[in-house]
Formats: structure tokens, C-alpha cells, sequence
């Protein structure tokens, strides 16, 4: 969903790129930049505490969007019932009691900004609902030639009502720090340069980290003489990505859309999923089903979708698919490096050592010229929780 809120940066580049020549070098600036709300929000046939995403477009210079905070925000369905949400932080607003949507009931959005600015939603239905049957890994090479995992899905709907699938995916994966030490560097306590090796107590060997996907994932089935979604891919993994290494979990969620959600996310996908972002194509105002309350002449980004989920989880090892081959290279080279302890321009390892940039690995045991007593790598290679928690997760399964 992300890529909602990267759709009017890439709009306003589009625009930008085609009124400047293509052949003198220039400097891009922003006049006139319009702070648009971006509207994520899909409702779910799920039990839950149900989420809405609010933040502002950003100019190309920053670094990412801006969360929309202390916003009223309301879901209502047909029958009068109103769901409240509460800001959590970072944009993101939780409904304060557990809810899920319901077959032949209208659903609509309404938010009112700090600023008491008032935005709502075109009704919304809950879609039919359609089961995955499967989710599989197989060992494919894919058109680019390469190597790699794929992630496979089945559904069928055998009342042909359902159509349009959306997929949103979640990766676990086990990692293991090649160049853990059960020994660390600190300061010396009584200052100066000199460094103590201690126990490691701080460092972690076996890590879990979680990765969304940050992709448009869509098929269709209106063209197919039966809605069944057969071996349809929404993952590929290269074999060189270290997050296969060793164990590897993937949560496939398939979400079915109404044909205009199915439109919307099909053209949104289509503008960022460009691959030539100086491309002839010029894009506009991508409209939602989102709009503001105090005049239609207010652009604001996004789609408010009332849609059924199914989900499902596989594991598997690299070993299954890849006995006794070389692992993949971790995602950081690990080679060390050897600072001395100081120079003549004062203390060297240890301000490295603490800024935590990097770890101690093992003893040099033939230092040379220039060089000093211990083996200093990025944190990442001693440290895996720089990529996730050390805490098994609760679905985690060996």
C-alpha cells in the first residue's frame, strides 16, 4: 500500500520532466506544491481491530510521506452502526473495538482533520468471498534466465462472482550472524584508548526478521472460463537473497476487489510500476472513491475498500531445494577490517567501537604493518538484530 503514497511524488516528477528540455542538465524544483491527504484504507470480512492509514504527499527533496495525525476518523455501515478509530502514531489509526464487515451492508469513510478540514468515501460493499487452496514454493528459473524461488497460489470460486484478486504477502526469515563471537569490545572504564574483551551479552546470533511486500500484486480471471487462479506467482525469489539461507516463511494474504478497486490499483500500478521513470507517458490525478467534503476541486489520493481476505502461511528450508550447495551471500560482505588502537591523531577503535557501527569478530593473530590486535566487521555481521528481533515468533514453526 505504499505505493498509494508514492503515486503523486511520481505524478508530479512526470509533469516536472515534461515541460524541461531532455537535453540540458537542470535541477528540479517545486513550485506551487500541493500537501494532498492520502487515503489507505481497506476494510476487511476479518474479526478485528480494523486499520486506516492517513498521511501527506512529500516534495521530492524528503525523505518520505508525512503521517496525518489526530484525525477523526469513522467507518459507518448501512445499518447505522459507527466504528470509531484512534490515532496510534505514525498515521496509522485503529478502530477502538473489533468489527468485521458484512455481506449486503454499505460501508463509508469520514474523516475530519485537526484543522477541521472534512473528507469521506463513496459507499462500499464487502466482495464475494473465495478461499486460497494453495500456497506452494517451487525452485524455477524465470524469464530473466536467474535462478530462484517461486511462490505460487491456487484459489477457485465456483460461483464466478468473485474475479479480481489482490495479494499482499509477509516474509519471516531465520538469519544467523556469520561472524557472532561470544566475546565483545567496550571502552576501557577508566577512559582512554585502550578496549576490554567482556562477555557478549548485547549481540544476537539467530534473528527473525519481517518484511511486507511493496508491491502491487493483481490478477484477474474475467477473461478465463472458470474463476480459478491457477499457479499464479506473486513472489520470486533469487536464489543469491540471503533471506532463504536458511529458513524461510512466507504469510500470502489474497484479497478479492470490486471492479473499481480492481481498476483503481490496476492504473495505480501501472503509473508507479513504470520502469523508465523519464517514460513518455504523462500521468494526471489518479481519482479514488476518496474525496473532499469541502469541494470536489481539492485533490486528495487514495481508496477507501471493503474487500473479503483469505491467508495462508508456508515454511520451507534452503536445504529442500538446494542440497548441499553454497548458501547465498549474506547481505553484507563480511570482511574485516584491523583499526589499530590509536595514532598519532588520537584513539581509532575505540570511537568505532562505539558508535556502533561495528563489532568485534576475532583476534588478528599476525597483525601487520599498520594493523591492529582485533578483527572489526559491520554490525550486521556480528549482530543480526539489526535486521529483526531475536524473539521467535509465536506462528514460528521448525
Amino acid at each position: 500500500m505504499q505505493l498509494i503514497r508514492k503515486f503523486w511524488m511520481s505524478a508530479v516528477f512526470f509533469w516536472m520532466f515534461s515541460v524541461i528540455s531532455c537535453i540540458e542538465p537542470f535541477e528540479a524544483t517545486f513550485l506551487d506544491f500541493e500537501s494532498a491527504l492520502v487515503i489507505e484504507a481497506t476494510i476487511t470480512n476479518e474479526l478485528k481491530q480494523q486499520r486506516v492509514f492517513l498521511s501527506r504527499t512529500y516534495e521530492f527533496e524528503e525523505e518520505g510521506p508525512l503521517a496525518e495525525s489526530n484525525a477523526n476518523v469513522t467507518v459507518t455501515d448501512s445499518q447505522g452502526n459507527t466504528y470509531t478509530f484512534s490515532d496510534i502514531g505514525n498515521g496509522t489509526y485503529l478502530s477502538t473495538t473489533a468489527f468485521a464487515a458484512q455481506q449486503g451492508l454499505d460501508y463509508q469513510l469520514s474523516i475530519t482533520t485537526e484543522d477541521g478540514r472534512n473528507y469521506g468515501s463513496e459507499t462500499a460493499r464487502l466482495t464475494a468471498e473465495t478461499t486460497i487452496d494453495e500456497v506452494r514454493a517451487e525452485r524455477i528459473t524465470n524469464d530473466f534466465g536467474e535462478d530462484g524461488m517461486a511462490i505460487f497460489v491456487d484459489s477457485f470460486d465456483s460461483t464466478g462472482n468473485s474475479l479480481n484478486y489482490r495479494y499482499e504477502y509477509e516474509e519471516t526469515f531465520r538469519v544467523i550472524a556469520p561472524d557472532w563471537n561470544q566475546t565483545s569490545l567496550i571502552g576501557d572504564p577508566q577512559g582512554g584508548c585502550n578496549v576490554l574483551e567482556v562477555p557478549n551479552r548485547t549481540d544476537e546470533r539467530i534473528c527473525y526478521p519481517t518484511l511486507f511486500s511493496n508491491k502491487i500484486v493483481l490478477t484477474s480471471t474475467k477473461d478465463l472460463a472458470e474463476d480459478r487462479v491457477n499457479n499464479f506467482m506473486v513472489r520470486f525469489i533469487n536464489r543469491d537473497n540471503y533471506s532463504i539461507s536458511h529458513r524461510y516463511s512466507i504469510l500470502v494474504r489474497q484479497y478479492v476487489l470490486s471492479n473499481e478497486a480492481y481498476t483503481f490499483f490496476e492504473t495505480l500500478d501501472e503509473i508507479t510500476g513504470s520502469e523508465n521513470l523519464f517514460s513518455q507517458i504523462q500521468t494526471g490525478f489518479l481519482q479514488g472513491n476518496v474525496f473532499s467534503m469541502e469541494g470536489r476541486n481539492e485533490n486528495v489520493l487514495g481508496y477507501f475498500d471493503v474487500a473479503t481476505v483469505d491467508e495462508q502461511r508456508i515454511f520451507f528450508n534452503y536445504e529442500d531445494f538446494y542440497p548441499g550447495e553454497p548458501l547465498p551471500p549474506y547481505i553484507e560482505n563480511c570482511r574485516p577490517g584491523t583499526p589499530v588502537i590509536q595514532n598519532l591523531g588520537g584513539c581509532v577503535l575505540r570511537p568505532i567501537l562505539e558508535s556502533g557501527t561495528a563489532v568485534f569478530v576475532g583476534d588478528n593473530i599476525s597483525p601487520g604493518d599498520g594493523e591492529g590486535p582485533y578483527l572489526i566487521a559491520p554490525r550486521v555481521c556480528g549482530d543480526c538484530s539489526v535486521l529483526g528481533t531475536a524473539e521467535v515468533p509465536e506462528f514460528w514453526t521448525d
